[in-house]
């Protein structure tokens, strides 16, 4: 009976041996190839040149990753506190802008970003930049030599791919931790207030620890689709900020076409951030444990 019901799992096997595997096995054989397939390290000896955009895509990825969390964790406590009714209806909120295409939603903010965007409009219509024209003016040694501010750089800048990052990488932030939180037993938290703990060191001493496998989670779900990213970083930096997943797409789908090393690259960045997510899930077995105890 029980290798009858192992048989259901044959096509998922399969599906992970072609999709996954099959992949993988295939980028590592062009990443230490030449054109020619003869063995090679010279698509990783010669990567130095692209170390600017492997720390840019690190630090954008990063700052996301924690403005998520810092959005992302507040918001997750309070649903966790409201009621059923309150919860169901934040979820499909949160969830909400998911079901629109992610470029559709990417190419939105564009919108609103330009110059001549909304945003600006905004801004123009409320009279901020006669308000900051006519403070600069005054403040400059040569008022006729001032230039006045007509709209505000936001489109292809760093903080503008940001933006976008977290506009669509925030739902993977927020689920996680508010799934965890809300099966939180509620007995812990009562027993501290007995023994005399406040708010704060309810929060601190319990709720915060015991939260950390979905803080975890939701740090590796943004974080991983951050630091590849190519569309966010293409429309809203304006290609002026590459990063590495445009670097790699340029490898494969650009002028300057070289698969091996577009494979290096992406090989490096895998296990970069298997690394990365090793090293998160250690510090989060090593915080249970000292809870534990």
């Amino acid at each position: 009976m029980k290798n009858k019901r192992s048989l259901f799992a044959v096509p998922y096997v399969v599906w992970m041996a072609l999709f996954v595997v099959a992949p993988i096995i295939m980028v590592v054989i062009y990443a230490f190839t030449t054109a020619a397939f003869d063995p090679t390290m010279g698509n990783f000896t010669g990567m130095g040149v692209y170390l600017s955009i492997f720390t840019r895509s690190f630090e954008l990825a990063i700052i996301a990753t924690l403005v998520c969390l810092l959005i992302g964790y507040p918001i997750s406590y309070m649903m966790a506190k409201e009621g059923p009714g309150f919860q169901r209806v934040a979820t499909v909120l949160i969830m909400l802008p998911m079901w629109v295409n992610f470029l559709l939603r990417t190419y939105a903010w564009m919108s609103i970003l330009e110059n001549n965007g909304l945003l600006n409009q905004f801004f123009d219509a409320i009279g901020l930049f006669d308000l900051i024209n006519a403070i600069g003016a005054q403040l400059a040694d040569d008022p006729s030599q001032y230039v006045p501010i007509t709209y505000f750089r936001m489109i292809r800048t760093q903080g503008a791919v940001v933006l976008g990052m977290v506009y669509n990488y925030l739902p993977f932030m927020i689920l996680p931790i508010y799934s965890v939180i809300v099966k939180l037993d509620r007995s812990l938290m009562e027993a501290a207030q007995d023994l005399g703990a406040n708010s704060v060191t309810v929060f601190r001493k319990v709720i915060l620890p015991l939260s950390l496998p979905g803080v975890l989670s939701g740090v590796t779900m943004v974080f991983v689709p951050a630091v590849s990213t190519f569309a966010i970083s293409r429309l809203l930096g304006g290609g002026t900020h590459m990063m590495l997943g445009d670097l790699i797409e340029q490898q494969f789908l650009g002028g300057a076409y070289n698969p091996h090393l577009g494979s290096a690259i992406a090989l490096v960045m895998m296990i970069i951030v298997v690394v990365c997510m090793w090293v998160m899930n250690r510090f989060g077995e090593g915080e249970e444990q000292a809870v534990m105890l």
